[in-house]
């Protein structure tokens, strides 16, 4: 009788963790941009966050999407990738909004005037929407066309997830231009470290693609780096150089 108890009491800590873990896994990409997003609501003022987040962001979890039709893969990390590209339209619309509040007397940019001088700057939120269809418009059909090679899948795989996982290097690369990490959030830095790495075990436990846990590997050490150099030039301050703090503008959106 006490087996039986103990065997469902088991049971019953096995189900919440994995539901624990599932829900870390789904929402838990999100949850560094909810104090992103209400900063910008309450200062209005989105300089803080760069909207290139959102492109790549975007990108890689469309990709990921497609790359799904032609090699299963877990659903959570379907519903994962639906989330994470609805957080980043109402982060584009939100950053839109209130940059236009801002630049009253601006020229407005369309994306129909195909201006490569003003991709991914354009004035409303309509044209941000419309260039996302188009590309996953576009994706699609050569997904469609290709479906049947291996190679294709496997490289679109590659794609969507290598995208992700060099989302840190701009910051990597401004921090050891600046020889500073000034203006970073060590708090943002820890979540979102913990945050690749919990989902990169994930991959590893669920036996994922090897597309997934292989740049999940590179996220992390990315991410570890830049804990690095925080470490690092605030225990020893490199010599001052000219530069503009970037703040909160690196391609995590710390």
């Amino acid at each position: 009788m006490e087996d039986e108890v103990f065997d469902q009491v088991v049971s019953v800590f096995n189900k919440l963790v994995s539901w624990v873990a599932a829900g870390a896994m789904v929402f838990g990409g999100v949850v560094p941009y909810i104090p992103q997003y209400r900063d910008i609501r309450r200062t209005q003022n989105a300089e803080g966050f760069s909207t290139y987040v959102c492109l790549v962001l975007l990108v890689a979890n469309i990709l990921r999407i497609l790359f799904r039709f032609g090699r299963y893969f877990e659903t959570l990390l379907l519903w994962q990738s639906i989330i994470m590209i609805a957080t980043m339209l109402i982060m584009l619309n939100l950053c839109t909004d209130v940059r236009m509040a801002a630049e009253l007397n601006t020229k407005r940019r369309s994306f129909i005037d195909f201006d490569w001088n003003y991709f991914w700057l354009w004035s409303r939120f309509v044209d941000y929407m419309q260039c996302v269809l188009a590309f996953t418009m576009v994706a699609a059909y050569i997904t469609y066309l290709l479906l049947d090679s291996a190679l294709f899948v496997e490289t679109l795989g590659f794609l969507a997830v290598f995208t992700e996982a060099m989302l840190g290097t701009p910051q990597l690369y401004c921090n050891y231009q600046n020889k500073s990490t000034e203006g970073m959030s060590i708090k943002m830095v820890l979540m979102w470290t913990s945050g690749d790495t919990f989902k990169t075990g994930y991959f590893l436990l669920t036996q994922a693609p090897v597309q997934f846990w292989t740049c999940g590997l590179l996220q992390v050490a990315v991410d570890f780096t830049i804990l690095f150099q925080v470490y690092y030039y605030s225990r020893y301050p490199q010599k001052p150089v000219s530069h503009t703090v970037s703040h909160t503008t690196s391609a995590k959106a710390l």
